[in-house]
């Protein structure tokens, strides 16, 4: 009996153990190339979302912030490390370092914008689908910055 109890302990241990460096090693490292911004004043905002619900709502699974010290012709090439998924990524070039996008009084964005592999070309904000990307079959994502 108690031989029975010590090798269901260290089958759940084992399993536990599988389970904790299986979550680890999905996570990745995901470059992301920033171009055609104006200028090195303010940070980059990056939000991961998960799905077109999160989108919708702006409520992103994760957000990224970096300086944009290093930009070089107007490009940038950023870091983040995310789990495998499927996620649409949205960027604001935050000029004035306050933390979001603002907006003139006909709601237009008077800052740098940019989806994941996405380049807007009407005046519509796209759906999700329209710039979700796959992390299991691709590791690099470009993001190329509107302004209006």
């Amino acid at each position: 009996m108690n031989k029975t109890i010590a090798f269901g302990v260290n089958l759940m241990i084992g399993l536990l153990f599988l389970l904790g460096t299986s979550s680890v090693m999905a996570q990745q490292e995901t470059k992301v190339k920033v171009t055609g911004m104006k200028s090195a004043k303010g940070k980059i905002i990056l939000n991961v979302f998960k799905d077109d619900a999160q989108y919708n709502d702006e409520k992103p699974f994760k957000t990224f912030s970096f300086d944009k010290k290093a930009i070089s012709n107007g490009e940038l090439t950023i870091s983040v490390d995310l789990p495998q998924g499927t996620y649409g990524i949205t960027l604001v070039d935050d000029e004035n370092g306050n933390g979001k996008i603002d907006k003139n009084l006909i709601g237009m964005p008077k800052e740098g914008f940019g989806f994941s592999n996405f380049y807007m070309e009407k005046l519509k904000k796209p759906a999700f689908n329209d710039f979700k990307v796959d992390l299991k079959s691709t590791s690099d994502i470009n993001i190329k910055v509107k302004y209006m």
